[in-house]
């Protein structure tokens, strides 16, 4: 523990230092573990957890469970962790972000955390990009904990069943995609009951690629939608409207900010195009916004860069890993608007039902961990924002590859064909070739070019996204020419010579022999065992060629990005090349280096095809990808501020939900809330005590639409003072809630009270959930206007602090006001009032409890409601105890007859 102290007390600067100073101590108990049967071995995790029990802590445990794990890896998948293995492996159990290198075996780091922190029982979340890495690295990983009794689960976006994906978290280790952990979180919080919800907490997770994750993505957060009713129709003519415009003349675009600005000659057209006198009045602004997002779409969405379309869908590509983003959709009509332009289908427009920030999910982890091959960047972001500490991990073998300068040409044409003539020398060395480019489009158009040349080679974009990784995995056999859309994330690592299990797996596949078959296994030993030999000699060969070679066919907004690609050479001490092509018509150069670095450029005298090396414009890049990495770090920093009103609101509304599903009883809340209602309402219509300043017959009215009233005004003019109609109507109310209650108990029940107990919580559940989506979307308007405060001189995060809070003290009075009423008005409908069948009951026709319609149907029952409590309600069929009405002797029972004549007992008929 003095080792271990001193880890966690160290400073910045000396957190490696320290962490290889607990090496030896793992190191020290490795024969002693190597000498433990398998069963002992296994039973070293019930020895951890009673210790643990007994008051020890996982620091306390951790040079012994790392050393069990490390010959539990031995054992299962034939790997023995490295020295710098254990030290990331402390880094992430420490709650740090480990930063090793490419090919330095993250995978195998995470076993060791993960194992530790599951012996707590609390559950440990694996956090991957995609769900190939999670469904692998679950399959892969899980022959390691099988060995020491640790249970693994695995969430997936088809499984949608909540029994079995509860089942998969509660397992000791949870793998799972951060799209899918946080859509489940959100889920959760939608539930109707209990057993609808699959997540049990959030104690400890442990992000792959963190960077990509938390820094990448976190700029869009994660949202469920429901369908609202813009018609498609308006899409299509504004898409139609928008081709029509041009640029320049009709609007201006700002690619840098992704913004459009309509001149006023371009107004002109479009109020002549849809027969409207003025765009900009009050009545015709969802045209504006129509117009915004056409145009948008029309010029900053670029197919096969941003989207793609695929069987007549429109799917978002991830700039950063070149991915299909299945299942996401731009918001705000911008998805409908590309939809439109395309003319393909256009899918319903959304409104937002619950979302969540990546940032904000994230940190409800009690500890949060990361791996990456690249982090040191964004350090700074990651202190401020996730309080997580970048260390560097150092490599297992020096890194030798070597990085060459970049090459600079005056034309994108030029630099491709000068690309194609290095991969085609490359190739017929046999030297194989991995080119990265920055999109869909792009690498099509190479590919295209090395086709021209008989250049056989892998395409790997978001639309082979299946192949991924086969492609990856044998991009380092002799003669490979590669070419990938990003390659940040892939998880798949490059082996020189190729990957003897892809190969032999390969050949069970196209031999229609089943790998899971008795013959299937005995067939894959042989292929695998020839294949190794294969790989074994032709990695030889690569590695006396130089390695594999990396081209960069540009660079990349993010340094982050073009550092990833570089690290797919030279992995575990092997040799590699890169180099970087880049031309003054790329992205980055036209949007961000500067005019004058490309006019410097062009007025050198040296053919277009003659590439230069030039520090200058190599600073002017770097200069430019720091302005990109600011801006971008910005729009992150935006959206934490602006959620983080969200956030506690989510965090009130969601806690709320979790209390009402745990089966807390209302009746307390009920009464409570019924008194302030009452309060409310008087205050308002009786202001003081003096009656000139009083309005009865709107008080009574309003009263009506909570419960039916037998008060005339002329009763309550009986009173001297507010108090006392106040009390009155808060004995009437309270007698009226008691029989409503009654007349729903089951007789002979242990609780005869349960059914309504149970309506209350659903209809609180309904009336909490319609009112928080309807808030979601006024904060979306809130939200989408606010900036127009700083012309008035106003900070807009202030204002949207104070009328976000504002709207929400507004939200939670809606919501008591609504759950009163309604669960004063609600009738159970079904073949008898006592003992029905909650399930088979309906609310006003509201077939489920927690139908999200339940409002429109009580709200649809108001008005017949107030008519029958202004109609012949006389006073005699209150039972209350107030000086306004008839003695305890005059009151009507429950039990006694009905006074309107029905022959059923009051409770079963005007008392319900």
């Amino acid at each position: 523990m003095g080792v271990i102290d001193r880890v966690l007390k160290t400073g910045e600067g000396k957190k490696v230092k320290r962490l290889a100073e607990v090496v030896p101590l793992i190191n020290e108990l490795e024969p002693e573990f190597e000498s433990l049967s398998d069963d002992e071995l296994r039973a070293k995790t019930d020895e951890f957890r009673d210790r643990l029990d007994a008051g020890e802590t996982l620091e306390d445990l951790l040079v012994e469970a790392f050393a069990t794990v490390r010959e539990a890896a031995k054992r299962a998948i034939g790997q023995r962790h490295y020295d710098v293995q254990l030290m990331g492996g402390m880094a992430l159990h420490f709650g740090w972000i480990a930063e090793m290198k490419t090919g330095e075996g993250k995978t195998l780091v995470s076993t060791l955390p993960v194992y530790l922190n599951a012996l707590t029982g609390k559950g440990v979340h694996v956090v991957t990009v995609n769900e190939y890495l999670a469904a692998r690295d679950s399959v892969w990983m899980t022959q390691i904990y099988d060995r020491l009794g640790i249970s693994v689960g695995r969430v997936t976006a088809d499984i949608s069943d909540a029994k079995l994906k509860r089942e998969a978290y509660a397992r000791d280790v949870t793998y799972g995609t951060n799209t899918e952990l946080g859509f489940d979180y959100l889920r959760d919080n939608m539930a109707t009951t209990l057993d609808d919800m699959v997540q049990r907490g959030h104690a400890y997770a442990i992000v792959d690629e963190v960077d990509s994750i938390l820094i990448d993505e976190a700029r869009t957060p994660l949202i469920i939608s429901g369908p609202s009713q813009q018609s498609p129709e308006l899409y299509y003519k504004f898409a139609g409207v928008a081709r029509t415009l041009k640029e320049g003349v009709d609007y201006e675009v700002d690619e840098e900010k992704k913004i459009v600005m309509t001149t006023e000659d371009g107004i002109a057209k479009v109020e002549k195009a849809l027969g409207i006198e003025n765009l900009y009045d009050i009545s015709a602004m969802t045209y504006l916004h129509q117009l915004n997002q056409a145009l948008r779409a029309k010029d900053l969405y670029k197919r096969d860069k941003d989207y793609i379309v695929d069987k007549g869908e429109v799917k978002i590509v991830d700039e950063f890993t070149g991915r299909i983003l299945e299942g996401r959709r731009w918001s705000d009509g911008l998805h409908q608007a590309v939809e439109a332009k395309e003319r393909v289908r256009i899918q319903e427009e959304n409104h937002t039902w619950a979302t969540v920030t990546l940032q904000n999910y994230f940190r409800l982890y009690d500890k949060l961990a990361g791996m990456t091959g690249t982090a040191e960047t964004e350090a700074a972001e990651f202190a401020s924002t996730y309080k997580l500490t970048v260390v560097p991990i150092p490599t297992n073998k020096p890194v030798v590859r070597v990085d060459q300068g970049d090459l600079i040409f005056k034309t994108e044409e030029a630099k491709f064909n000068a690309i194609v003539d290095d991969i085609e020398a490359r190739f017929e060395r046999g030297q194989p070739v991995l080119v990265g480019t920055i999109s869909v489009a792009k690498s099509e158009l190479l590919s295209k070019l090395l086709g021209a040349r008989s250049i056989p080679h892998a395409v790997l974009n978001a639309k082979q996204h299946a192949l991924e990784a086969e492609v990856v995995s044998q991009a380092g056999r002799l003669h490979g020419v590669t070419v990938a859309t990003n390659m940040a994330g892939r998880g798949v690592d490059i082996l020189l010579g190729g990957n003897p299990d892809r190969l032999a797996l390969s050949e069970l596949i196209n031999n229609g022999v089943d790998p899971e078959s008795d013959e299937g296994q005995q067939h894959y030993r042989e292929a695998r065992e020839k294949y190794a030999l294969i790989c074994a000699q032709e990695a030889e060969q690569v590695r006396a060629l130089g390695g594999l070679y990396v081209i960069a066919s540009e660079r990349h907004e993010s340094r982050r990005i073009d550092n990833q690609l570089r690290g797919r050479s030279g992995r575990q001490g092997d040799p590699g090349e890169t180099r970087f092509y880049l031309s003054l018509e790329d992205e980055l150069m036209r949007l961000f280096a500067g005019g004058g670095v490309v006019n410097w450029v062009m007025g050198k005298a040296f053919p277009e095809d003659q590439p230069i090396e030039a520090k200058t414009v190599s600073r002017a890049i770097e200069r430019a990808q720091g302005a990109v990495e600011a801006k971008n770090a910005d729009i992150r920093k935006d959206v934490l501020k602006y959620d983080k009103v969200l956030d506690e609101q989510r965090k009130v509304i969601y806690e709320r939900r979790r209390e009402i599903l745990a089966g807390e009883d209302l009746a307390e809340f009920t009464v409570s809330s019924l008194s302030r209602v009452i309060d409310q309402l008087v205050d308002t219509y009786l202001p003081t005590d003096y009656e000139d300043n009083w309005n009865l017959d709107e008080l009574l009215e309003q009263v009506a639409l909570y419960w039916p009233t037998a008060f005339v005004a002329e009763d309550l003019h009986q009173a001297t003072t507010k108090s006392q109609v106040s009390a009155s109507l808060h004995a009437e109310a309270l007698e009226f809630y008691e029989s409503k209650c009654a007349s729903l108990a089951v007789d002979g029940d242990e609780d005869p009270l349960a059914p309504a107990r149970e309506i209350e919580r659903q209809v609180l559940l309904s009336v909490v959930d319609q009112h928080w989506r309807e808030h979601l979307i006024d904060m979306d308007y809130l939200r989408d206007g606010i900036n127009l405060r700083a012309m008035g001189q106003q900070d807009p995060l202030v204002a949207w602090q104070q009328e976000g809070y504002d709207m929400f003290q507004d939200l939670m009075k809606r919501i008591e006001n609504d759950y009163i009423r309604y669960v004063l008005q609600v009738q159970v409908v079904g073949p008898e009032t006592q003992g029905v069948d909650l399930g088979q009951a309906s609310y006003y026709g509201a077939t489920d409890p927690g139908d999200v319609n339940l409002l429109e149907s009580f709200q649809v029952a108001q008005e017949t409601q107030r008519a029958v409590a202004l109609a012949e309600r006389p006073i005699e069929d209150v039972e209350v105890n107030s000086p306004l009405i008839k003695s305890d002797e005059e009151r009507i029972g429950r039990n006694d007859p009905c006074y309107c004549g029905s022959g059923l007992k009051y409770k079963h008929c005007h008392g319900k």
